[in-house]
């Protein structure tokens, strides 16, 4: 009977996974897509339908950490169009707002 060496201690070649993430600044239609959902978002919670307004909050939980990944992303990697950067970063700053008002 034949012996069959166990592989799992084999460690072949294998690529980074952190080598090929980002080739770039963030793009300009990421930062313009969060600026319209966030606006979107807002929109939704000032509906005065249970249903519409409980979309637009669960939009906004999500959206808000994303918006600051993609906010630390650009950090790093540069934050491309500046105009669209600023316009997700004052979207941001009326979801703070009314969520704290």
């Amino acid at each position: 009977m034949a012996h069959a060496a166990p592989t799992s201690h084999r460690r072949g070649t294998r690529a980074s996974h952190r080598s090929g993430g980002i080739a770039g600044p963030i793009q300009p239609t990421t930062w313009l897509g969060l600026t319209f959902a966030l606006i979107f978002g807002l929109v939704l919670t000032a509906r005065t339908h249970p249903g519409l307004h409980a979309a637009g909050l669960t939009l906004l939980a999500m959206l808000l950490p994303l918006t600051l990944a993609v906010a630390t992303t650009a950090r790093r990697h540069g934050h491309g169009s500046t105009p669209a950067a600023l316009s997700t970063a004052l979207a941001f700053a009326l979801v703070i707002l009314h969520f704290l008002l």
